[in-house]
């Protein structure tokens, strides 16, 4: 294979894990806003009954008359209004990724980090979309793992201090001086290297718990193995 072919090779091996990643990203991205589409129309739902019984209630009570009746329109589009534009649930802010719970660690880093991500260079656009991907591939390990392990305080670190703590750091640089050099390396540039870092640190972690586990079920199918033949039922 010459040098040609091999460059070839690996562009198109790039572009093939550019495009999965980004499949991935569209992927959990329209099911993260039809889950919240539903979850609003639920909402709405659920007020405009409330609007309108406690309006039959008061109407049995007190004639509404056309005075009612349009307070009673105006409570509906404003309950509507409300629930359709308001946030679902309060802005993430780094700070307190260290003291959410482990299971939704990697779910709530991955939803900041997208507010983040207009705010990058496109490289490190691209460095934290695979990240994102990471942290999926991630949140179903960290579902099971007890928050006293050491590998625990490990991923929280990692996920939830260190790779928040690159991007503020980031974020203060100002913007004039992101692409001068300084000591061999730009600000941005320095940037991707850290994302690259964490990236490989986080794709180890989640090695190092699947062999855990992979280990575990061996362990299993031993232990069942030898105890079912020796009581003669395999």
């Amino acid at each position: 294979m010459t040098d040609v072919d091999r460059q070839i090779a690996r562009s198109s091996e790039y572009l093939d894990r550019t495009r999965e990643r980004s499949a991935s990203l569209n992927a959990r991205r329209r099911k993260r806003q039809g889950t919240e589409i539903v979850t609003r129309l639920g909402r709405i739902a659920a007020a405009d009954v409330a609007i309108l019984i406690a309006a039959l209630v008061v109407g049995w009570i007190v004639p509404l008359g056309i005075g009612g009746a349009m307070l009673v329109m105006g409570a509906l589009i404003a309950a509507t209004l409300l629930l359709a534009f308001f946030p679902l649930a309060p802005e993430i802010r780094p700070e307190t990724l260290v003291q959410v719970p482990l299971k939704q660690l990697s779910l709530k880093t991955e939803q900041w980090l997208e507010t983040q991500r207009p705010a990058l260079p496109a490289p490190a656009q691209t460095l934290v979309d695979g990240i994102g991907v990471r942290l999926e591939g991630l949140a179903p390990q960290l579902q099971t793992l007890n928050e006293q392990e050491p590998a625990a305080a490990e991923v929280r670190k990692l996920v939830g201090e260190q790779l928040p703590e690159l991007l503020k750091s980031y974020a203060r640089v100002p913007e004039a001086l992101r692409g001068v050099d300084r000591n061999g390396q730009t600000p941005n540039q320095q940037l991707s290297d850290g994302l690259k870092v964490i990236d490989d640190q986080i794709a180890g972690m989640s090695a190092q718990l699947a062999e855990g586990d992979l280990n575990l079920l061996a362990t299993r199918g031993r232990f069942l193995e030898i105890k079912y033949r020796e009581d003669g039922l395999g």
